[in-house]
């Protein structure tokens, strides 16, 4: 392994570095760990009880630039000046997650794409752990994986990953690789070039071997262009709406979702899914086939896709108020992840939209709005984009500055019959802390009215 006296830098105190921090720690490694903004009381705990020299409120070059190895989080940018100090001095940066990889042989299911990972990811999670596996949940949900290696250690991980998380993997091998789909978001760290962030969610599938599995959707026509470039030794599970000859799972014409592996084969039908809309069947699909690689057994994987209870900000139900449905989606932070939604969506909706705008291009859930949408709601600091769109189509728009305002507009439109669904398409930058803390307030808001 490594000598003790190999110093490790680790920037960031989030989730994912705290428990880099630790595990470096455990290692015994010199560990420092340097943080820009204010450190949460939470890891700060953490830090000073295990006795890890730790600063915050900027970066000490000289206390950085010293490191043989730097473990960055993946909210901080390629581009950001102590990551380029770094690169300048020829330090090595990775991530948390490949920092892990090192220090466990357990088995990496590792799930990425644009929309539906969080929610494939619980439901793998679901799945395993209704079978008895002993599966550690990580990345972007879960706790810290480098702190479960360190202190809670499990024979399974779920990994959840972004293109953040992957753009500093390199020696890390996933067992079940599940990409889900490709759409443009966080183009501004890829320098506006959907080819960089291909790449980057691609990294997902390195270092895979003829025993590994490669679960995708196979009607994503990103992923099939990508396929036609690149190879790997996995085998393929491609899963897709309808049965083509290599599919590993579908929808059949008496509406069965099929399951079709070279260990199992077995349905179950689409009405007994606990989630709804088209994009869920297809999380469905790429849980149930990561679940096939387990040797799990068919009823218990049908069980658990019928009892899952969904993740919450993702088409989470919270209350049916005088006979109107209210509908949290506020995990929906691109255009893609809205469409989604509002395919989902059987009754009139109103539609509250807004906050920090990534460069959204409107016109893909434009024919969508036209269908379901009958007035709109737009919640942020700026909506002039949304509202100058969407007018020659919504009769209904209001321009909103709080969640207070958009809520009474939201009651102002909706009667017994319709939803109203916060399906933002933008970040949550301008009006709230992420889009947990929008989701939240907005469910909160939601309850009250029933008090």
């Amino acid at each position: 392994m490594h000598s003790n006296k190999k110093r490790i830098v680790v920037l960031g105190a989030g989730e994912s570095g705290t428990g880099a921090a630790v595990l470096a720690a455990d290692k015994g490694f010199d560990v420092f760990l340097s943080d820009s903004g204010t450190i949460s009381a939470k890891y700060r705990a953490v830090l000073e009880s295990e006795g890890i020299a730790f600063e915050e409120g900027g970066h000490t070059p000289a206390k950085i630039l010293d490191a043989d190895e730097i473990i960055k989080s993946p909210g901080i940018p390629l581009d950001a000046p102590v990551v380029l100090a770094a690169r300048a001095h020829s330090i090595p940066i990775i991530s948390e997650i490949e920092f892990a990889g090192r220090y466990t042989d357990a088995k990496m299911v590792c799930i990425t794409g644009s929309n539906g990972k969080t929610t494939t990811t619980m439901l793998i999670h679901h799945i395993l752990t209704s079978a008895g596996i002993d599966a550690g949940l990580a990345g972007n949900v879960g706790n810290s994986l480098a702190y479960q290696v360190a202190r809670d250690p499990h024979k399974v991980y779920v990994v959840e990953l972004s293109s953040f998380q992957l753009d500093n993997m390199y020696d890390f091998k996933a067992d079940i690789a599940v990409l889900m789909n490709i759409t443009p978001d966080h183009l501004d760290r890829y320098d506006h070039v959907m080819q960089n962030y291909v790449n980057a969610k691609f990294r997902i599938i390195r270092n895979m071997t003829a025993s590994d599995c490669f679960i995708f959707w196979k009607d994503d026509p990103i992923i099939g262009e990508q396929l036609r470039h690149i190879a790997t030794e996995a085998r393929m599970l491609p899963f897709a709406e309808h049965r083509e000859e290599d599919t590993a799972a579908y929808i059949d014409a008496e509406n069965e979702l099929i399951f079709n592996t070279p260990g199992t084969s077995f349905g179950m039908p689409r009405a007994d899914l606990a989630l709804s809309g088209l994009h869920n069947v297809f999380n469905s699909m790429a849980a149930g086939l990561s679940a096939c690689m387990f040797d799990i057994r068919k009823e218990t994987i049908r069980k658990a896709l019928g009892d899952f209870h969904g993740v919450e900000h993702r088409l989470e139900f919270t209350a049916d108020i005088d006979g109107v449905r209210w509908i949290n989606d506020s995990k929906a932070t691109n255009v893609n992840s809205c469409w989604y939604a509002l395919e989902a969506m059987t009754r009139p909706t109103v539609l509250i939209l807004g906050g920090k705008d990534k460069g959204n291009d409107y016109s893909e859930i434009l024919p969508l709005v036209k269908e379901k949408v009958k007035a709109i709601v737009a919640m942020g600091k700026d909506n002039a984009k949304i509202v100058d769109f969407f007018r020659p189509y919504v009769a209904d728009i209001a321009d909103t500055h709080s969640l207070d305002d958009a809520i009474a507009a939201c009651r102002r439109y909706a009667v017994a019959g319709d939803t109203v669904l916060l399906s933002p398409c933008c970040a949550s930058f301008d009006l709230f802390k992420n889009y947990e803390d929008r989701g939240r307030l907005f469910k909160a808001a939601v309850r009250a009215m029933q008090a």
